[in-house]
């Protein structure tokens, strides 16, 4: 997936079905695929609902957009959310969007986006729907990005090292990875660790090795007990790359 740390992306949260406590850690992901140049909160701020969000705003520089609920029932606040990205769309001013949501009312957005050539990151909680998974290029499953709380008379450094729980099971692992690796593999059976990755996150925008808890592809792949690992010394370079077959 052709991207750059440079990219300008605006993050779109939806304050009413976001946590205000992994905000820190979403915004340190977005910083990984490019520049947030544009922060913006939606929901209707008069209410109580919101009122843990009050800190967080202040501290990341988000910028709330009060949205009254005008009819019991009906969300206006996905409504804003939309109005402002088709118009930060349309006025060429960022590379990319970052939807933050668990709601599949976006959906659509996240299609009109990718039709006109952008890139569109979700995040939201295990629970959202597929249909809107599947509409980003990629989508990240906020629970990964959860900083552990320390247990009675445990240091905040032991807890640093704890990795990411496991919020997915190796179902459906191995069929990505053999597609993947065949799509993708020279005569030898070998192929690049990193065309192999960007192609199983084509076929899944899910796809996250932090889901199966590993910080990286190379460290999930070792785990596979039908995947040989073989590293390649780069031609033009001292480092290492990694290549991988089916066994």
């Amino acid at each position: 997936m052709a991207q750059t740390q440079n990219s300008k992306l605006a993050v779109l949260i939806d304050a009413d079905n976001a946590q205000a406590s992994i905000i820190k850690e979403l915004l340190a992901e977005v910083s990984s695929h490019g520049v947030a140049t544009v922060k913006r909160a939606y929901g209707d701020w008069t209410t109580s609902n919101l009122k843990g969000w009050k800190e967080t705003l202040h501290k990341m520089a988000i910028q709330p957009i009060q949205q009254f609920s005008y009819t019991t029932g009906k969300n206006s606040t996905d409504s804003s959310l939309i109005i402002d990205a088709m118009d930060l769309l349309h006025s060429g001013t960022v590379d990319g969007f970052c939807l933050v949501s668990s709601d599949s009312d976006f959906t659509r957005l996240a299609t009109r986006i990718r039709e006109a050539g952008l890139l569109v990151y979700g995040f939201g909680e295990k629970k959202t729907p597929e249909r809107f998974v599947v509409a980003c290029d990629k989508f990240v499953y906020t629970e990964i990005l959860r900083v552990a709380s320390p247990l009675a008379g445990e240091s905040k450094s032991s807890i640093a090292t704890t990795p990411n729980p496991v919020i997915e099971s190796m179902t459906g692992l191995e069929d990505l990875f053999r597609k993947a690796i065949l799509a993708v593999a020279r005569d030898d059976g070998f192929a690049p660790l990193g065309p192999v990755g960007n192609l199983m996150l084509k076929m899944d925008p899910s796809f996250d090795p932090r889901n199966y808890g590993s910080q990286k592809l190379g460290e999930l792949v070792r785990k596979q007990p039908y995947i040989e690992v073989k590293e390649v010394l780069s031609e033009k370079s001292t480092a290492h790359h990694l290549s991988i077959r089916l066994k």
